[in-house]
């Protein structure tokens, strides 16, 4: 074989130990499954070779296809020859021994071999359809034998990643090993043992047990709601009902002819563009890669509130032990008492196990003051959204954090810069926008100050991965950059009850369109207090600020959303569910009148396009000012900020769907129409005026 194969076949006794080596994580990249075949076929004519074992070198077993293969119509083999059905064909045994993961063409090589065992901490899943896919190499066909169907649709319609004990229950795995076992020596035991087994155990040899005609109807409508718009989920139970109907040859005919329609499917690309720029948000490109990080392994949170609480656990929960401080005993209390509530309200849902809450809630220690805090690597300040609140903090945290600790606000908008004036070493001062909940939420934005080091910011981007973020760099901006780009949406949603529409009608609009809620709906959950009280802030510092005196009028009444029972809809005691209310309908005819503003009827469309349309302008002035690096971080902080229905790729890739001059073009038509607010970005008009992509906008140079 090849010295430059990534798969290569090294004897153990009687043993052939076929090793894949393709960094960083084994994906099923060029001569991956050609490498196993070959070993394969070696192992099967030496007669000094028994039986098998599959596994893989570094980190995983074999993580999954390589995603850059999709889409480009790349030869496919016919059934038959394809390194699944080499391998359940093979004459001699064959184990999977895995480590890591094995996920995607991963698992499915694995079920395609005779045995499989793993180490305990292995991950196995078909998450295919979290890229607009489904499992093409005989996945919706094996997994299925193995695991029954019902079992088999609730992994491959979800796309979860199952842990190696519960793979073991279900029936994926034969054989999980004790902690801390040597996988390849165990792996080459077990084939030693079952050398004479014969016949060959094979997944495709067993049959389907159907126990409940109805599964397949139940799990469409189960899904309804989650995969509307979409067609993989579908397409991902279609192919396991052909699991249970057909022969498994013309079942896997049945896989590629549904893999075939989703491929190239305006979904699938869309997913495959989200699955990129979730790992090219990480690249700074004006910093070097070579910049020490300070590693950190303590944390304290500077207030115990809503959002200081789901920091903390968002700590607690990757395992790193953090300190919370308020500034009354009471309050801590209160905080430590919600954070406790929110464990157990998990354990309750089923979602964490009692003894695993225990162990985070250990992690969380209550402390009285400052002192108990200072030699923490990090802190993060996360009181009241006013910077008279959050200066004198920071002075504080100056006096008597330890030299090198990362000092770090919790700021949905503030100047970041003002809060480093307050302290000597304004170069250890960034901000970490987390969004709320805090502790469910992946995206962070790490916000630059002018006089941020390299080494902080990267810091800060590194420890949001390690408590499982998504780490977006934005610039020093009023809003930064995901709320920046989405008050104008704000703004809009509320400019269109002046002009005829119902709150209803908007939240229809956008979860027709894919969001889990409406954004009045939204606001009612957050609280339309929060937003009153930004509108406020801008309008002092701007007098040409456009305010929404409809929105004004509910809060001077009182209604600030769920948490009063009313705000843009009217709630029940103990039910969430919004429900439209005649009062908010009066009000807005009322101020639409005082404001004389007249009437009229939206399409949908209109809808939409008027408040997509407005943050995709905002968002291109952004980049132009140079506070974002790239239009894709943008779309990845719409996605995981704003719930932006992924299967649409992210705001400037769903407006590159209708086209960079048709946007401009009605933008200008707007301009023309509503004022200054609609004013077209310099980038935009360059943009149209190139005919260039949104998704390919840079900023010139990133600006703090």
């Amino acid at each position: 074989m090849s010295g430059s194969s990534p798969v290569s076949m090294e004897r153990q006794g009687d043993i052939g130990v076929i090793v894949v080596n393709y960094p960083p994580v084994n994906a099923l990249g060029p001569g991956v499954a050609e490498g196993i075949k070959d070993c394969l076929a070696r192992g099967n004519t030496d007669p000094a070779i028994m039986a098998m074992v599959l596994i893989g070198a570094g980190r995983s077993f074999i993580a999954g296809a390589d995603i850059r293969g999709f889409g480009t119509n790349r030869p496919r083999l016919p059934l038959g020859q394809r390194v699944y059905d080499v391998l359940d064909g093979s004459e001699k045994p064959v184990v999977a021994a895995i480590h890591g993961y094995a996920l995607g063409g991963g698992l499915e090589i694995a079920m395609a071999c005779h045995y499989r065992i793993a180490l305990p901490s292995a991950r196995v899943g078909l998450p295919e359809v979290l890229i607009g896919i489904l499992p093409g190499g005989g996945g919706t066909q094996r997994l299925p034998r193995l695991i029954g169907p019902k079992a088999a649709l609730d992994m491959i319609v979800t796309g979860r990643h199952v842990p190696a004990a519960e793979a073991r229950k279900l029936g994926i795995i034969d054989e999980v090993l004790p902690e801390n076992s040597d996988l390849r020596e165990s792996a080459v035991a077990f084939a030693t043992r079952i050398i004479d087994v014969r016949p060959l155990p094979r997944v495709r040899d067993r049959a389907t047990k159907l126990e409940d005609v109805g599964l397949f109807d139940a799990m469409r409508k189960s899904i309804a709601r989650r995969a509307r718009n979409q067609t993989a989920p579908y397409h991902c139970i279609a192919a396991v009902e052909a699991a249970c109907s057909l022969s498994f040859d013309d079942g896997c005919r049945r896989e590629a002819d549904l893999f075939k329609e989703l491929e190239n499917s305006a979904e699938a690309r869309a997913l495959r563009y989200a699955f990129f720029i979730e790992r090219e948000v990480a690249r700074l490109p004006d910093i070097s890669a070579n910049t020490a990080v300070r590693e950190f392994t303590t944390a304290a949170v500077v207030g115990a509130g809503t959002m200081g609480g789901g920091i903390a656990m968002s700590f607690a929960d990757y395992g790193f032990p953090v300190k919370i401080m308020d500034a009354t005993p009471e309050a801590l209390e209160r905080g430590m008492q919600r954070i406790r509530d929110n464990y157990a309200t998990s354990v309750r849902r089923g979602s964490l196990a009692e003894e695993e809450m225990r162990r985070r809630l250990a992690r969380i220690e209550p402390v009285a003051g400052y002192d108990d805090i200072s030699d923490s690597d990090i802190v993060i300040e996360a009181v009241f959204e006013e910077m008279d609140v959050k200066k004198p903090i920071f002075a504080k945290l100056d006096e008597v954090m330890k030299p090198g600790a990362l000092l770090l606000s919790n700021t949905s908008a503030l100047d970041v810069d003002q809060l480093a004036a307050m302290t000597k070493r304004p170069q250890d001062v960034a901000g970490t926008h987390f969004f709320s909940p805090a502790n469910v939420m992946k995206l962070l934005e790490v916000v630059r100050g002018a006089k941020s080091s390299p080494q902080t910011l990267l810091s800060a981007m590194q420890m949001g991965r390690r408590i499982g973020k998504l780490s977006a760099m934005a610039g020093n901006t009023d809003g930064f950059v995901a709320n920046r780009s989405r008050a104008p949406f704000n703004s809009e949603m509320v400019i269109l009850l002046e002009e005829g529409c119902l709150p209803e009608q908007v939240d229809k609009v956008m979860v027709d369109f894919g969001y889990p809620m409406g954004p009045f709906a939204v606001g009612d959950l957050a609280g339309l207090d929060v937003g009153a009280a930004g509108r406020r802030r801008r309008a002092a510092a701007n007098p040409d600020y456009r305010k929404l005196p409809i929105a004004d009028r509910l809060v001077e009444m009182g209604r600030y959303g769920q948490k009063t029972g009313a705000g843009w809809y009217r709630y029940q005691p103990g039910d969430r569910a919004p429900h439209p209310d005649p009062e908010v309908a009066a009000i807005i005819r009322q101020v639409a009148a005082e404001m004389g503003v007249p009437q009229k009827a939206f399409t949908d469309q209109e809808i939409l396009h008027r408040l997509l349309f407005s943050s995709v302008n905002e968002a291109c002035r952004i980049l132009e000012e140079g506070k974002a690096y790239r239009a894709s971080d943008v779309d990845v902080m719409w996605l995981h900020g704003f719930g932006f229905p992924r299967y649409r790729g992210g705001l400037f890739y769903w407006a590159d769907g209708i086209g960079v001059r048709d946007v401009y073009n009605q933008i200008a038509n707007w301009h023309q129409q509503y004022g200054e607010r609609w004013a077209p970005s310099q980038l935009l008009r360059e943009l149209a005026e190139a005919n260039t992509p949104f998704r390919d906008a840079k900023a010139a140079a990133f600006v703090p």
